[in-house]
């Protein structure tokens, strides 16, 4: 909304043109969000103690999370909120990636939101039966590609082309079938938001993640779709994203927005979510959270790297599934429990090292994925 004010005020005051630009934009949007946060956490922590929105504990957890029965959750609700209104403040209203992005976001909030509310009605860890979650989920993002890859957003010589982390994007990128195309970005999508979701087990440990996580696809969306020219050694103006070989998608930019805003409203929520938890973000905020990458990243045409830059949300969902899988075949346990945050809590590690040690990993794999743009 305030872009299109500032480049409406611009005929009249020259000054105002820095707020056109995406750099300003992202941290304006950046900041938005974090003093939304900021100020409305305290409020909102209060009424959700007030209501009793308590967040209930496993049984089977470790022992030590059962002095956090009680603790309001549904925190989430307040990163989606101002992660949007920054959206929308900061972007260009008329671009369709930032409208399908939030669309997804919001979706998959909505329905972590009813999960949260089952599990607090009941008073039980259980909310939706899985198979109503996974079914909602996968509709949403089934509707979401079907748009994405029959619109107009791709250009049609890249939109069925995979990149593959590390190679010349123009040159050995995958072209796919249309229908296997949105089945992938399906899987993409849900299977993040699910990843992130078994992440979010301890005090701070999704968010950091997350945060960092959105950093770097900030820096993937604007130098995939921003119209930056750079010179080659022969003097040769060429733009930005063909420099470096990775898909020029025109428009991706402004979902760098969306993430500065994430970034933002991460950060004022880690304020109040980081050990000891005043608030947990609970499945509103994991679903809709992990979904919005998983969306950014087939936006961008960086599903494989999704899996190197959050290889700690994959290894979480792996560690699940491997437990699940091996218990059933032989009735004996690979973890002490799953998922894997919950096996060194087993082992004796205090939870802010288990916290910290997850987000240098997390540090790491965001390094390994940005150097997916300079190697190739």
């Amino acid at each position: 909304m305030l872009f299109h004010f500032f480049e409406w005020l611009t005929q009249y005051v020259s000054g105002v043109n820095v707020f056109r630009y995406t750099t300003t934009r992202i941290l304006a949007a950046a900041l938005t969000a974090m003093v939304l946060t900021f100020l409305l956490s305290p409020w909102f922590i209060k009424r959700l103690r007030d209501r009793q929105v308590g967040q209930p504990i496993r049984e089977d957890g470790p022992e030590t999370h059962f002095v956090k029965a009680g603790t309001p959750t549904m925190g989430g609700s307040l990163i989606l909120f101002s992660l949007v209104i920054a959206t929308l403040l900061w972007s260009n209203l008329t671009n369709g990636f930032v409208w399908l992005v939030l669309t997804v976001t919001v979706g998959f909030g909505m329905i972590g939101f009813a999960d949260d509310s089952l599990k607090i009605s009941k008073k039980n860890s259980k909310g939706l039966p899985a198979i109503v979650k996974i079914g909602l989920q996968t509709l949403i993002a089934l509707l979401a590609s079907i748009y994405l890859f029959r619109s107009n957003l791709f250009d049609p010589s890249v939109r069925l082309r995979l990149d593959i982390p590390f190679m010349n994007f123009y040159s050995h990128s995958a072209s796919l079938p249309l229908v296997v195309y949105i089945l992938f970005a399906t899987i993409v999508v849900v299977g993040t938001s699910n990843a992130v979701n078994l992440t979010d087990g301890l005090d701070g440990l999704a968010i950091g993640p997350v945060i960092i996580d959105a950093f770097v696809y900030l820096l993937f969306a604007y130098i995939i779709g921003s119209s930056i020219i750079v010179y080659t050694n022969k003097f040769d103006a060429v733009v930005l994203a063909k420099y470096l070989l990775v898909p020029h998608l025109v428009g991706t930019e402004e979902l760098s927005i969306y993430c500065g805003s994430l970034i933002g409203a991460g950060i004022g929520f880690l304020w109040f979510n980081t050990y000891p938890a005043s608030v947990f973000m609970g499945d509103v905020g994991s679903l809709s959270l992990g979904a919005g990458l998983g969306a950014i990243a087939v936006a961008t045409k960086t599903e494989l790297v999704l899996v190197m830059v959050g290889g700690l949300f994959v290894v979480e969902a792996v560690s699940v599934i491997v437990q699940v899988g091996y218990f059933k075949l032989t009735h004996k346990r690979i973890f002490l429990m799953a998922p894997l945050h919950h096996h060194f809590e087993k082992k004796g590690w205090a939870e802010p090292k288990v916290i910290v040690r997850f987000w240098i990993v997390s540090i790491m794999l965001a390094l390994v994925g940005l150097a997916t743009l300079k190697m190739r």
